[in-house]
């Protein structure tokens, strides 16, 4: 799914993440999946164009790198700040999905986490999405 940039898979997430409707469990894993794509992409715009503006993330690696935060920051600016420094720091880092399970409010993400030289860490992460658009993700590992 989505693995050419075509004219059909942006106006499908135009389609999806511009009109407010009621979402299937299936909306929210195309989502997740659009998700993965521009993550493993390092494709900053192409993520954040999947957040809401106020969007909240929450994770134990934000929580370590900026304790101030208490792993919580908001808004895309502060996402914007959080993943270009991941990217910088960790060129190599993608993640593997290992199984979408959605409703209609939210989509768990299970996936394992892979860096170059570091070893593997399964990671469990929720997107909580309103209306076509992520508003929180919480990540979750040990």
């Amino acid at each position: 799914m989505f693995e050419n940039n075509n004219v059909d898979e942006k106006l499908f997430v135009l389609n999806l993440v511009s009109v407010k409707q009621t979402m299937t469990p299936q909306d929210l894993k195309a989502i997740a999946t659009l998700w993965f794509k521009a993550f493993n992409e390092q494709d900053l715009e192409n993520l954040l164009a999947l957040y809401d503006d106020s969007a909240e993330h929450y994770s134990p690696k934000l929580k370590i790198k900026e304790p101030e935060t208490d792993g919580l920051i908001k808004g895309k600016d502060a996402l914007r700040t959080w993943w270009k420094d991941c990217f910088e720091r960790l060129p190599t880092l993608r993640y593997q999905v290992d199984k979408l399970t959605a409703d209609s409010e939210q989509v768990f993400m299970e996936y394992t986490r892979k860096v170059d030289g570091e070893g593997d860490l399964k990671v469990g992460e929720v997107l909580e999405i309103r209306d076509g658009k992520i508003v929180f993700s919480r990540v979750y590992h040990g």
